[in-house]
């Protein structure tokens, strides 16, 4: 079982080349929360995700010859990065097996690093059978992204720092994906302050850990695309189940919109852009109801390798979640004028039209009667309300879509 000392004497290895991430109160998100909410940035490592840490401590303790012949993982980006990074750093060949599906962001900075990619399989667990097979082919060193004691002392440093700035925490926040990250930082805070509460954080479209735990056992759960591909897995670890079963209060699962408004959020208030699984934290505080009223809070922001070309839609979905952006149809007199009472309904209330769809042939309506779909930006839910409220005066039939 992880012990303190472990991650203490991880510390000692990894705290030379890791950045000291800050862990800074957000006066905004605490308003917004009612906790005292602390932020552990690291989105800001050198690799853009705590990962590296247990990667270094893991490497470390390797020899200079098992360094050479090489390391193997699979990974869906993060540990990835880190492991390429600190091999490359450290005199060594790494070997990633990624998913078909891997964000090109993540592909291509592990590349940088000078890391072999291999991308195989629809998943994480496809590729880590064939990253297995393949390790056991060519007698290289395996190094696991979550289920290894070394690798979880390494992520238990960050609760390491959050003592050393004195922040005295009374609930701490993490993402869970199989469970390397949570095990570290649970075991250092618990055995330092036994009345703090450790919460995880799943996605409901990967709900792995969740479901164990409830079981009272590891139960492979299916996983499905989500936000958080950072915490996506099939099965947990079985070297990180039994310390989350000790050290951890309870787990929530977040959805796919809250992770995209806590995303939106944190880049607006904080200016920071985070990953959907560090976002998952901001998700389960806002749209939860977790007993953290005036507690002081820490989330951990685990990272911040987020997918370009997927951020407008995040952030779209995100809009739509905090009510800043909402579809009316509304049911309308096929005659002329109609558009233009709509139009001045919307008008009095300053919110702003995105796009208007008006087709009488193909939305099923009754003689004499045609819909509109109306998209609009909009200043939150209570805006949007009133709109439809002014509508229903105005005699016309609004659903929200």
């Amino acid at each position: 079982m992880l012990t303190l000392q472990a991650i203490e004497e991880a510390y000692q290895v990894v705290s030379k080349e890791i950045y000291h991430s800050p862990c800074v109160l957000s006066r905004t998100l605490s308003q917004m929360t009612g906790s005292q909410v602390f932020l552990k940035l690291e989105n800001l490592q050198m690799t853009g995700a705590f990962k590296e840490r247990g990667a270094l401590n893991k490497l470390a303790a390797l020899t200079k010859n098992e360094l050479e012949r090489g390391v193997i993982t699979a990974s869906a980006g993060n540990h990835a990065q880190g492991l390429a990074y600190h091999a490359k750093r450290l005199g060594g060949k790494a070997i990633i097996h990624m998913p078909v599906g891997t964000p090109l962001n993540k592909i291509n900075a592990t590349r940088k690093h000078g890391a072999e990619v291999v991308l195989v399989g629809r998943n994480y667990d496809e590729a880590y059978e064939e990253a297995i097979a393949r390790q056991q082919q060519e007698g290289l060193n395996f190094v696991h992204p979550f289920d290894d004691e070394l690798i979880m002392a390494g992520q238990g440093t960050i609760a390491l720092e959050i003592i050393e700035d004195q922040v005295e925490p009374e609930a701490v926040i993490v993402p869970i994906g199989g469970g390397g990250l949570i095990s570290g930082i649970a075991v250092a805070i618990k055995e330092t302050y036994p009345q703090c509460k450790v919460y995880g954080v799943q996605a409901q479209c990967a709900p792995a850990m969740k479901y164990s735990i409830d079981a009272k056992r590891i139960v492979p759960a299916k996983s499905m695309p989500t936000l958080a591909d950072g915490i996506a897995v099939k099965s947990v670890g079985h070297l990180t189940f039994p310390v989350i079963q000790q050290y951890v209060d309870d787990i929530v699962l977040v959805s796919e919109e809250e992770i995209s408004a806590a995303i939106l959020t944190l880049l607006e208030v904080e200016k920071s852009l985070v990953e959907g699984a560090g976002a998952a934290t901001l998700a389960a505080l806002a749209y939860h109801d977790l007993p953290l009223k005036d507690k002081r809070t820490v989330l951990v922001l685990s990272g911040g390798n987020i997918d370009v070309n997927l951020l407008s839609r995040i952030i779209e979905r995100g809009l739509i979640k905090d009510g800043r952006m909402a579809r009316l149809r509304v049911e309308l007199q096929d005659s002329p004028g109609q558009l233009a009472i709509v139009s001045a309904c919307v008008a009095r209330h300053n919110a702003n039209v995105l796009e208007v769809y008006h087709n009488r042939s193909f939305m099923n309506a009754a003689m004499g009667k045609t819909f509109l779909d109306i998209t609009l930006e909009t200043r939150g839910v209570d805006h949007v309300r009133e709109i439809i409220q002014t509508l229903n005066q105005e005699g016309y039939s609004v659903q929200q879509l």
